[in-house]
């Protein structure tokens, strides 16, 4: 009987998600492949914040260092109004470490082609296949057969889809499509600080908050040199283009922001906006997994950006999945993967519904009667939403193994 060293692991999917469970597989001693349909690894999207349920997982991989050498971390977590600036509300991050001492780990702003970088070359390439797009998956006698747009077949005992908001590894264990248009789209883009003159506290992770829109900033690069900026607007109110990206007049992406104050405009001006970014939901998912394939990150909870909490959720599901792979067998790979459900849906799912209520509470027009109500919640972010934060997925898959061992 095979133990989990002589599983065949096929992983699709060479972004976050999916190089981080391949090399917290390697450091366990498991190896996997990861078949990415890119010609060459490049990240779409200008930057990830990273939060520290995610980065303690980097460090327990090795990587946090490297990361920390070209990332910044915020001063500060700032939340302002949209016309004046002035502070709604303020708390440390960088400064006197409050972050790092809370949370136990740091607070990083990085560009996803450098995330990217370091998580691939942590791999060295081994186990990596570019230029293999997925186009059917199926099983037979326990055993997974893909199909890829190359002409190649290839054959897994477990196959991790770790394929994003369109996920044909998901159509697969489901049956559908279960994307959702939020209603939603983005801007997006990275300016150098010094063309900022407007801006305040350019080191802090802010959110602007006005009416039908708001924008996120924080710094990145080793010397903070860098702002990385994503701007929400309200609509269009359906979205019927092929994917996720939209053409637009550059004009476009400035109108949502009228009136709003120079710190904004100046950023948003600063880029010549030629697409609009929908923003994609997955719908809460009541199966992860079908037969020998399973669901990670975006293809399995793709969630609004309000709490930054994408990238660092995905983070979770491949240590969580790789830390119970490290002792299941063939035969117990379903039971493997009822158990991963049963500890990541929940816990995602919560911050999957909490993010959409967050869109619309950062998007409030000035004559609403929730404004002061919207104040007391930003003002109260450390402790409402610390637990995600402090939320730490080895010891949780740990202490769960430890409790059904006990059971």
């Amino acid at each position: 009987m095979k133990n989990s060293r002589n599983l065949r692991i096929a992983i699709v999917g060479g972004g976050i998600g999916g190089l981080t469970l391949a090399l917290a597989l390697r450091q366990r001693g498991i190896e996997a492949t990861v078949y990415e349909q890119a010609s060459e690894l490049s990240e779409i999207g200008a930057a990830v914040a990273l939060s520290a349920n995610a980065t303690r997982e980097l460090r327990r991989l090795g990587v946090l260092d490297l990361i920390a050498g070209c990332s910044t971390e915020p001063s500060e977590l700032i939340y302002r109004d949209w016309r004046k600036g002035h502070r709604i509300a303020a708390f440390p991050v960088h400064d006197d470490l409050a972050y790092q001492k809370r949370f136990g780990a740091p607070y990083f702003g990085i560009h996803r082609a450098d995330l990217q970088r370091i998580l691939s070359g942590a791999l060295a390439g081994a186990g990596l296949q570019l230029g293999h797009r997925l186009t059917e998956l199926s099983e037979h006698d326990q055993i997974m057969s893909l199909s890829f747009a190359n002409g190649r077949i290839a054959e897994a005992d477990l196959v991790i889809g770790a394929d994003g908001v369109r996920s044909l590894v998901r159509r697969y264990v489901i049956g559908g499509e279960e994307t959702i248009y939020s209603g939603t789209s983005a801007f997006r883009g990275i300016v150098p600080a010094k063309q900022l003159p407007s801006l305040p506290d350019p080191q802090a992770i802010q959110f602007w908050m006005g009416p039908g829109a708001h924008l996120l900033h924080y710094a990145i690069g080793e010397r903070a040199q860098d702002v990385n900026f994503f701007a929400v607007v309200e609509g269009p109110k359906t979205w019927s283009h092929e994917g996720w990206q939209a053409p637009v007049e550059p004009s476009t992406a400035l109108a949502p922001f009228k009136g709003w104050h120079p710190a904004v405009t100046e950023m948003v001006a600063a880029v010549e906006h030629r697409v609009r970014w929908a923003l994609f939901t997955v719908r809460p998912l009541r199966q992860w997994w079908r037969g020998r394939a399973v669901l990670l990150g975006d293809a399995a909870h793709a969630m609004g950006p309000h709490h930054g909490q994408g990238a660092n959720t995905t983070i979770e599901d491949a240590i969580t999945l790789a830390e119970m792979l490290t002792s299941t067998r063939r035969d117990e790979i379903e039971a493997m993967m009822s158990r991963y459900q049963r500890l990541r849906r929940s816990r995602t799912r919560i911050i999957q519904l909490s993010s959409r209520a967050t869109n619309d509470l950062l998007h409030l027009p000035d004559e609403s009667s929730a404004l002061a109500d919207r104040d007391r919640r930003v003002s109260r972010f450390p402790d409402d939403f610390g637990w995600i934060h402090a939320f730490d997925a080895l010891t949780t898959v740990r202490d769960a193994s430890s409790s059904e061992f006990a059971a």
